[in-house]
C-alpha cells in the first residue's frame, strides 16, 4: 500500500492538471453556441424558441453522453476515451462552419455535444487518483474547468468580430484537437485500471455498474445537479441573449457581463470541494439552495410601473433591477452555484466508490438535461409572456422544490437512524 500512495503522489497532479486543462477546452467549446449562436439566430431569423433549441442541442448530447461514457471510462480507462471523445467533438466543431440551414445546425450540434460528457469521463478517471478525504477538493479542482464557459463568453464575441463565426469555430476545433493528442501523450492510466490489467481481471460488467440506479438516492442527486449544473449552463447561454435583449448592451459587452456570471461558477468550485470536506456536502448543498432561493426572487422581479393612491393624489413610480445589480445577483448566484456542484459530487465517491462512472454518469445526464431544457422552457415562455426575467421565475420554483425535497429526505433519514439508536439502546 505504502507503493501505492508514493505512486499516486507522483502522478496524481499530472492527471488533475490534464483532466482539468482537457475538461476546460471542452467546455469552452460545448458553449460555444452562446455567442455564436446569436450571429446564426440573425443570419438564419431565428425566433427565441428556435434559438433555444439551438443551444440546447450540444447539451443533450453532452447530458446523454454522460452516462455510456462514464461506463466505458470505468471499462477502458480515461487515458484512452478522454481523447477519443475530443477527437470526434473536434470533427463536428469543423464540420459545422460548412452548414448553411438550420436544420443542419441542430444535427452537427448533436456531435458538438460531445463535448459535454468530458466532465464525467474526468471524474471517474481523477477520482481513481485520490483517497476519499481528498475527493472533494481533487474534483473542485477538476471542475474548475467549468471556466471554458467564461472563456468562450469573454474571448469568442472578439474572434467572432475578428474572424466571423465560422473561422471561430475553426480556432476552437484546432485546439481541441490538440488537447486530445497532449492527453494521450502526457496522461498516464488510471491506478485501478492498471491494478485491474495486472491481475488479469475482466471490466466490471455493464449490469453490475448500473446496479446503484435503482436507489432514490442516487436520482434526489441528479435533481440537485438539474440545477446546479443544468442552470449553470442554460444561464451561461442565455445571458448574452438576455443583456442584449433586456439591457440593450452590445454583443461583446453582453459576453463580458455574462462572463462575470460563468467565472465565479466556475473557479469557486476547488473552494466548495474543500467546503465539502470540511463542513459537510449537506451543508455546502443547503447553503446553495437558500442563497439561490434570495438571489433568484430578485432577478425574477419584472420592471414595473406602480400608481398608488396617496393622500395628496396618485404616486407613480417604478420598480426595476438595474443593470449593475442584476450583474452582481448573477455573480453571487454562479458563486453558490460552484459550491453547490462541488458538493454534490462529493457524495458520489463516498457512497459509490465502485461505481462513479455509472452513478456520475446518471447524475452528469440528469444535470446534463437541465441544460438542455431550460433554454428551451426559456425561449418558450419569452415568447408566451412577453417577459425579460421569466426564465428566473422558473428557476426560483425549481430551487424551492429541490430545497423541500432534499429537507423532507434528510428529515426521514434521521428519523430512522434516531430509531435505530433507540432501538439498540433499549432491545
Amino acid at each position: 500500500m505504502q507503493h501505492t500512495n508514493s505512486f499516486v503522489r507522483a502522478d496524481q497532479h499530472r492527471a488533475l492538471g490534464l483532466s482539468t486543462f482537457a475538461f476546460t477546452v471542452c467546455f469552452a467549446v460545448w458553449t460555444i453556441f452562446s455567442i455564436i449562436g446569436i450571429q446564426i439566430k440573425q443570419d438564419l431569423g431565428l425566433t427565441d424558441t428556435q434559438f433555444g433549441l439551438l443551444v440546447a442541442t450540444p447539451v443533450l448530447t453532452g447530458s446523454i453522453s454522460r452516462m455510456f461514457l462514464g461506463l466505458w471510462t470505468e471499462q477502458f480507462g480515461g487515458r484512452i476515451v478522454f481523447p477519443l471523445q475530443m477527437m470526434i467533438t473536434a470533427v463536428a466543431v469543423w464540420m459545422m462552419t460548412f452548414v448553411e440551414t438550420y436544420e443542419m445546425f441542430l444535427l452537427v450540434a448533436l456531435g458538438l455535444g460531445l463535448a459535454g460528457g468530458s466532465f464525467i469521463i474526468g471524474v471517474a478517471y481523477v477520482s481513481r487518483w485520490f483517497e476519499n478525504k481528498h475527493q472533494g477538493t481533487a474534483l473542485g479542482v477538476f471542475g474548475v474547468g467549468n471556466v471554458g464557459a467564461a472563456i468562450t463568453n469573454f474571448a469568442a464575441p472578439f474572434l467572432v468580430v475578428a474572424l466571423g463565426w465560422e473561422g471561430t469555430a475553426k480556432v476552437y476545433a484546432v485546439a481541441l484537437a490538440i488537447t486530445a493528442v497532449l492527453f494521450y501523450v502526457f496522461a498516464m492510466p488510471d491506478p485501478e485500471h492498471q491494478r485491474r490489467q495486472s491481475l488479469g481481471k475482466k471490466p466490471v460488467s455493464v449490469a453490475e455498474q448500473l446496479a446503484p440506479l435503482k436507489n432514490m438516492q442516487v436520482w434526489r442527486f441528479s435533481v440537485y445537479y438539474f440545477f446546479v449544473f443544468g442552470a449553470f449552463v442554460a444561464l451561461a447561454s442565455f445571458l448574452p441573449r438576455y443583456y442584449v435583449g433586456a439591457y440593450g448592451v452590445e454583443l461583446t459587452t453582453a459576453g463580458i457581463l455574462a462572463g462575470l456570471y460563468s467565472l465565479p461558477g466556475s473557479v469557486f468550485r476547488a473552494v466548495g470541494g474543500w467546503m465539502s470536506d470540511k463542513w459537510g456536502a449537506r451543508f455546502v448543498t443547503y447553503m446553495t439552495f437558500a442563497v439561490s432561493l434570495m438571489v433568484l426572487f430578485l432577478m425574477s422581479y419584472p420592471g414595473s410601473h406602480y400608481i398608488v393612491q396617496g393622500i395628496n393624489g396618485a404616486i407613480e413610480f417604478d420598480i426595476r433591477v438595474s443593470l449593475g445589480l442584476f450583474v452582481t445577483l448573477s455573480i453571487i448566484l454562479g458563486f453558490v452555484m460552484s459550491l453547490g456542484k462541488a458538493a454534490v459530487y462529493k457524495h458520489i465517491p463516498h457512497y459509490y466508490p465502485n461505481h462513479v462512472g455509472s452513478v456520475g454518469g446518471l447524475v452528469g445526464m440528469i444535470g446534463g438535461l437541465g441544460g438542455f431544457i431550460l433554454p428551451i422552457a426559456f425561449g418558450i415562455l419569452l415568447d408566451a409572456t412577453g417577459i425579460w426575467t421569466a426564465p428566473f421565475m422558473l428557476l426560483f420554483a425549481l430551487v424551492a422544490v429541490s430545497t423541500l425535497w432534499m429537507h423532507a429526505a434528510i428529515r426521514k433519514i434521521e428519523r430512522k437512524q434516531h430509531l435505530n439508536l433507540a432501538i439498540e439502546t433499549y432491545p
